[in-house]
C-alpha cells in the first residue's frame, strides 16, 4: 500500500469517526440525591463529612463515571424534588436506597417518565439501611407489577447473574441477604441459584426497569467478608448498557 493511499484511508477513517462522535451525544444518567440516599453523594459537595466517607464516595463515583463512560453516558445529580422537567432529558434514573418518601407528584413524574420510554435502576437493601415505611419506593414500581418484600433471611455469601438479556455471561456479584423482590424477570440469585434479588422488566413503550434487593454490587464492593473478585464493574456496565440501549 503506497503512503499516499494509506494517508487517504486514514483521513477518511478519522473523518467518519469524528462525524460519528459528533452525532452521538452522551446519554444522561441522573442520580437522585434528594431522598436521603444511603452511601451515594456528590463528592464535590461533602463539607462536614468524615474523611473516610468522602474517600469512599470519591472511589464509588470514579468507578461509576468509568462505567458511564464505557456506554457513552455521563453522571448528573438531582438534589431537589423530582419534577417532570428534571427528567425531560434523562436517559436513566438511578435511585439507590432512599430513606425518605417520594411525594405523589414525584411518583407521578417518575411513572410518566417510564411510561414515555425512560429507564430506571432502583435499589433497596435490608432494614438496617432503610425500611419500606421510610421510603415508599413500592409506589413508584407498583404500576409495573414489581414490589419489594420483606428482608431476606438468606445468609449465603455471594451471588451470580443468569446469562441472558442483561449480562451476556454469568457474573460473580456481591450479595449477602438483602430484600426479597416480587414480580419482574429474575436475573440475580445467590450463588446456589436461589433467592432472586435482581429483576428486570421491559415496558411496552420502550421503557426499562431493573430493581435490586441488595446494594453491594452497585456500590462497587468487590470484596466482602474475605471473599474477593466480585465482578461489580462488569455487572454495572452490562446493566447500564441494557438500560440505555
Amino acid at each position: 500500500m503506497s503512503c499516499k493511499y494509506f494517508a487517504v484511508v486514514l483521513l477518511t477513517f478519522l473523518f467518519f469517526t469524528n462525524a460519528f462522535s459528533q452525532t452521538s451525544p452522551k446519554k444522561k444518567i441522573y442520580m437522585d440525591l434528594s431522598h436521603g440516599e444511603r452511601f451515594w453523594n456528590d463528592p464535590s459537595d461533602m463539607r462536614g463529612y468524615d474523611q473516610n466517607m468522602i474517600n469512599r464516595v470519591k472511589y464509588m463515583t470514579d468507578q461509576f463515571q468509568k462505567t458511564a463512560s464505557s456506554v457513552n453516558a455521563e453522571l448528573l445529580y438531582l438534589k431537589d424534588k423530582i419534577k417532570p422537567e428534571n427528567l425531560s432529558d434523562c436517559d436513566l434514573l438511578f435511585i439507590h436506597i432512599p430513606s425518605s418518601k417520594y411525594t405523589p407528584n414525584e411518583v407521578k413524574a417518575i411513572d410518566d417518565y417510564l411510561n414515555n420510554g425512560g429507564s430506571l435502576f432502583l435499589v433497596m437493601d435490608e432494614d438496617y439501611w432503610s425500611t419500606l415505611k421510610d421510603a415508599n419506593v413500592n409506589d413508584i414500581i407498583k404500576t409495573f407489577e414489581i414490589q419489594f418484600g420483606e428482608q431476606n433471611s438468606d445468609t449465603t455469601l455471594g451471588g451470580v447473574t443468569k446469562a441472558g438479556f442483561i449480562t451476556e455471561k454469568s457474573l460473580k456479584i456481591t450479595y449477602y441477604g438483602g430484600r426479597i423482590i416480587k414480580g419482574g424477570t429474575p436475573f440475580c440469585f445467590n450463588k446456589n441459584g436461589q433467592y432472586p434479588f435482581g429483576v428486570y422488566e421491559s415496558l411496552k413503550n420502550g421503557g426499562k426497569i431493573i430493581v435490586m434487593g441488595d446494594g453491594m454490587t452497585s456500590l462497587y464492593m468487590t470484596s466482602w467478608k474475605g471473599v474477593n473478585n466480585f465482578q461489580c464493574a462488569e455487572f454495572m456496565h452490562d446493566v447500564f448498557k441494557w438500560l440505555l440501549l
